[in-house]
């Protein structure tokens, strides 16, 4: 499966960190103020009702918290002024004081368009913005369900985008096979039947209970477990009818009915799921794995320093970039001697950097000269060698390995690269 287009992996990745961004804001009181306009609502009625909170809002008791609350209306009513229309889309307004330490607050204004319609009109003042209308766009939308049985066990679960989450695991009583003969055999045989129909009856049960209320959203569902009991179940019908038909053929043979099965299914639905971004990003970083272990032959970089040498040669085929990764890559020119140095921070660093000599000549008068996102540099630099990049996930287990073990970055190359040693320079990529 390709990749999304890099403009489309950008823009979600930029929907997220801004998202992020907004969410860092807390107020020290009830002074943020969320206000989502859907799409066909008259920005009319918007400010008759942002003028009935202004004159509500005089009645708050904590003269800082109104003045503040006021001052937020009041802005928010000038930003909807500037729109003749909504957008498509709708708007989301986030407006107020945000706190900054040392019982200080500063303000703080974001709109966003969002990248789907919003269906509700809401205003809310807290001490944190709303987010989760916004938040819920973020999501992969297509969720499967999943099933692990057989005669002893059963577990159900979800597969949400690119996270498994276990629902329920049920043990069975049906009894396991017994040495008797005679005249008792048939009836102990009867008895196993009866407990194991009512097993699957009951597993029937928690797949409806589960799976029913969120059917309209279920891509499909799959089956799974070790030997024929799995496909006796799907045959004989036991599923509510609207769940039958979800059902991914073919069934799947697991080890485990248990999360651990669950996991399995999964990875041997890879094929029937090859559209689901999950199976392709633990392709790929399986194959990184298997690049890294070849070593001095090894078709593969990792960290940012290999990485960026790849990039500089232009031996990168393909970057692997997480979506985790919240840097910055920040251009710094000294005042007094004019020295220029490329640093890649953390956003709550580049404060720090600036109130630091500078490494050249030890004076105090560094400057921010430019600043661009660490992530979009990336997908520059890749696009502009030949190279394609993708942003990798932190839901899944092999996105969390890419974020943890590898800095967030690695890359699969065209030719093998000698690296050379990390050269003695103050945090520079």
């Amino acid at each position: 499966m390709s990749a999304p287009s890099a403009d489309l992996q950008l823009a979600r990745y930029s929907f997220q960190r801004k998202l992020d961004e907004i969410g860092a804001s807390k107020g020290r009181a009830t002074e943020l103020i969320s206000l989502y306009v859907p799409p066909g609502k008259q920005l009319f009625d918007v400010m008759s009702y942002l003028r009935n909170e202004y004159a509500q809002s005089s009645n708050i008791k904590s003269r800082t918290t109104r003045k503040n609350v006021m001052w937020a209306i009041e802005s928010l009513m000038g930003r909807v002024r500037s729109f003749k229309e909504v957008p498509s889309n709708g708007l989301a307004f986030f407006v107020g004081n945000k706190a900054i330490g040392a019982d200080k607050s500063e303000p703080v204004t974001f709109i966003v368009e969002p990248p789907e319609p919003l269906n509700t009109y809401l205003y809310r003042c807290d001490s944190s913005f709303f987010l989760d209308p916004l938040l819920a766009m973020v999501h992969e939308p297509e969720t499967w369900g999943l099933i692990v049985m057989d005669r002893a066990e059963v577990t159900l679960g979800l597969l949400k985008g690119k996270r498994v989450e276990p629902l329920r695991n049920r043990q069975s009583l049906v009894p396991s096979k017994h040495g008797r003969g005679g005249q008792s055999q048939h009836r102990f045989e009867r008895m196993i039947e009866h407990a194991a129909h009512e097993f699957f009856v009951k597993i029937a049960e928690m797949a409806g209970e589960l799976f029913l209320p969120r059917k309209d959203q279920l891509k499909g569902i799959l089956l799974g477990g070790p030997g024929a009991t799995k496909e006796y179940f799907y045959k004989e019908g036991y599923l509510h009818y609207e769940l039958q038909q979800k059902v991914v053929q073919p069934l799947f043979d697991t080890g485990y009915t248990d999360e651990f099965g669950l996991k399995e299914l999964v990875e041997k639905a890879t094929q029937t799921l090859h559209g689901l971004e999950i199976t392709e990003e633990k392709r790929i970083i399986q194959r990184l794995l298997a690049e890294i272990r070849k070593a001095e032959t090894g078709l593969a970089a990792y960290g940012p320093h290999d990485v960026n040498h790849a990039l500089e040669v232009g031996a990168v085929d393909t970057l692997l970039v997480s979506e985790g990764l919240r840097q910055q890559r920040v251009t710094f020119r000294c005042s007094s001697c004019g020295n220029e140095f490329v640093r890649t921070l953390p956003d709550a660093e580049i404060d720090l950097v600036l109130d630091q000599p500078c490494p050249n000549c030890g004076q105090r008068s560094l400057t921010e000269v430019s600043n661009e996102d660490y992530v979009e540099s990336l997908f520059r630099r890749a696009e502009a060698s030949g190279g394609t990049a993708r942003l990798i996930s932190t839901e899944s287990e092999e996105g969390q390995m890419l974020a943890k073990a590898f800095g967030g970055i690695a890359a699969l190359l065209r030719y093998p690269l000698a690296i050379p040693a990390a050269r003695a320079r103050p945090a520079a990529s």
